[in-house]
């Protein structure tokens, strides 16, 4: 068993909590504990500084502009691209297309890779772990284009069947959309595996890279994938800012997503022709701060290494499973044998709700309901857990503060 001493980490904790100021708040007189990190992860002062740098000396809307603070504006909104590019080794920096997040990633593939592939009779296959942004889309295009939906069942362990993956699979298969790291499990999939599979069949494969980005070293080229999305406000960012990698083959073979400003080339009453990429899928004035401040969270998630954060975060999750098992009547629902850094549990005749107000009370910060993956809570047949979550800033004592606001609040509730 883990000690709240023995993180075994080369990071500075203190340090790095320093540098988040959310963390020095106090939440109904209690020090914040924030345990939410799947849902958003908090900001560190960079980031802040960065956003506040934008609107102080460079506004101005981007590309087209020949005044000073355009050609900044639009350097430091480019220059993400770049960190982007490098941050998941892409080959092209045109295959980092800018969106809101990973929920607009998914959405711009099914709407416009799935209804130009996507044929009557053809299939798709998600996994049954998948957040509602991965299972709707497809299932508005399938409906749309009378192609079928499989789903990759989800062991008790909370693992998917990979058995029945491959069963799945077959000539009929032209996409495979399935997410690498659970938001509601913290299950790690094997998602290069899936890859691999998928291609043989000639089909494309498409990786919701939410949860993983913060916490795995993501190589798109090593992984072969098809797509990658992912959200800069689960990578220490920005809200509201995303991107989308695509094969350049595929994307600028697809149909374009929204019209209006930046992703023409021409337009007359007659026809307009499209930008190349990566404009051709971004329409309009972006959210350019956001972009602009996403930047110094790649390079602060790239200075402490992944893999030192990795080291840090899997001690907190051991920790924190350790102490939540020693409390009767808690089950842990999701015991893969990979795992990123969430803890899901249900208390016995507790609703997950009143766990969350109580906790709150303390000052600590956990998700309860069903995660945006209704599906896979009625799978194990509830109606959600409570989630604590975890990221490089949160410490051991944190975890034992959230082991006695449990005891406390099963005190109270039964």
């Amino acid at each position: 068993m883990i000690t709240a001493v023995e993180t075994n980490t080369v990071l500075d904790i203190a340090a790095i909590r320093n540098g988040f100021p959310i963390l020095n708040r106090k939440i109904k007189g209690h020090p914040l504990v924030y345990l939410d990190n799947a849902a958003t992860s908090q900001k560190p002062q960079v980031v802040i500084d960065a956003l506040v740098h934008y609107y102080t000396q460079l506004n101005a809307n981007v590309h087209r502009g020949i005044h000073t603070l355009a050609e900044e504006a639009t350097a430091a909104f480019e220059a993400t691209r770049d960190a982007l590019q490098q941050f998941i080794n892409a080959k092209y920096r045109e295959e980092i297309i800018y969106t809101r997040g990973t929920t607009e990633g998914i959405n711009l593939v099914a709407y416009t890779w799935g209804r130009s592939n996507l044929n009557e009779g053809d299939e798709v296959i998600i996994s049954g772990m998948e957040h509602h942004s991965n299972i709707v889309p497809w299932q508005i295009v399938c409906e749309e284009k009378k192609a079928v939906l499989k789903v990759i069942p989800v062991t008790e362990s909370g693992e998917l069947e990979m058995e029945t993956f491959y069963q799945l699979l077959s000539g009929r298969t032209k996409i495979v959309s399935v997410v690498q790291v659970s938001n509601a499990l913290g299950t790690i999939n094997p998602v290069k595996e899936i890859i691999d599979a998928a291609h043989q069949k000639g089909a494309v494969v498409l990786v919701d890279g939410a949860q993983s980005s913060l916490h795995l070293d993501i190589d798109v080229q090593a992984l072969d994938c098809d797509f990658f999305a992912l959200s800069a406000h689960k990578m220490l960012g920005p809200t509201g800012a995303g991107a989308l990698y695509g094969k350049k083959q595929l994307l600028e073979a697809m149909p374009v997503f929204n019209g209006g400003g930046e992703m023409i080339k021409e337009v007359t009453f007659e026809r307009t022709t499209y930008n190349e990429l990566p404009y051709k899928f971004e329409a309009g004035t972006p959210n350019i701060a956001d972009f602009v401040a996403f930047k110094p969270a790649i390079e602060y998630i790239n200075t402490l290494g992944k893999k030192n954060m990795r080291v840090h975060e899997d001690a907190l999750l051991r920790y924190a499973t350790d102490k939540i098992k020693e409390i009767d009547g808690i089950r842990i629902i999701g015991e893969a044998k990979e795992k990123a850094s969430v803890l899901s549990f249900v208390i016995d005749r507790v609703h997950p709700q009143d766990i969350g107000i109580l906790l709150d009370n303390k000052g600590i910060a956990v998700r309860t309901g069903h995660h945006c993956a209704e599906p896979l809570m009625n799978r194990f047949c509830i109606p959600g857990t409570i989630r604590a979550s975890f990221a490089v800033y949160n410490t051991m004592e944190e975890i034992d503060q959230l082991a006695e606001g449990l005891k406390k609040a099963i005190g109270l509730l039964r």
